[in-house]
């Protein structure tokens, strides 16, 4: 009988920036084979150039300003938010036949992902009711008590149960480009980063945390 734990997973770290449509081709060749069974799951750590996305339920008003950068259209849930330099983007590609057939536990394992990963940088993340994501309470880093800001963005594609896109957390990204969208529909929070709470990690930093603390969340 085959096993039905899952294969050790392939984990990719691009250094340059990768073009948006190349990461979607690879992912969507990725999904295909790890359903096939031809390729092991991956987890993919990169950063895109300048541009928005838009997920499935992004409103054409939440674009504020059409001509700044690029704008792709994602196929993953969720609205329009901002990719770019100094942010750390990990796509997974899992195969939830056996990893449990329940996207929304599967959100929120790549919440524990994020909130365990930035607690290895000194950072508290928390979730917030009714917003998929990672936020971080400003009063611990000096800003107001009480006050949120988002510094991770989460949002997910399944087909034939296999993931993939993922999350997004900003390390040191230019947070005036976040400005030309209302990030992920929500229009009464600021986006932060690491640098922006004070916390001076590097790229290779968050991408140790996110290594370290993967089995943690998902098994091995």
């Amino acid at each position: 009988m085959p096993s039905l734990l899952p294969r050790p997973i392939e984990w990719r770290v691009s250094d340059d920036p990768v073009p948006y449509p190349e990461s979607l081709a690879f992912m969507e060749a990725r999904v295909a084979e790890v359903r096939q069974g031809s390729a092991p799951e991956c987890a993919w750590l990169l950063e895109h150039p300048p541009l928005y996305t838009a997920g499935a339920s992004a409103s054409p008003e939440e674009l504020l300003d059409p001509g700044r950068f690029p704008v792709f259209r994602a196929g993953r849930g969720g609205r329009y938010t901002y990719h770019g330099p100094g942010q750390r983007i990990a796509y997974l590609m899992l195969d939830l036949d056996r990893r449990g057939r329940d996207i929304r536990a599967y959100v929120r394992r790549l919440e524990d992902w994020t909130i365990a990963a930035l607690a290895r940088l000194g950072v508290r993340g928390v979730r917030r009711a009714g917003h998929v994501g990672v936020w971080v309470d400003l009063g611990a880093h000096g800003g107001r008590p009480g006050e949120d800001a988002k510094i991770a963005a989460i949002g997910v594609r399944v087909r034939r149960w296999v993931s993939y896109h993922g999350l997004a957390i900003n390390v040191d990204p230019d947070l005036g480009h976040f400005t030309g969208i209302v990030p992920c529909g929500i229009s009464d929070r600021r986006v932060t980063s690491l640098l922006d709470l004070g916390i001076t990690a590097t790229t290779a930093d968050v991408d140790s945390a996110l290594m370290a603390t993967f089995e943690g969340v998902f098994g091995s």
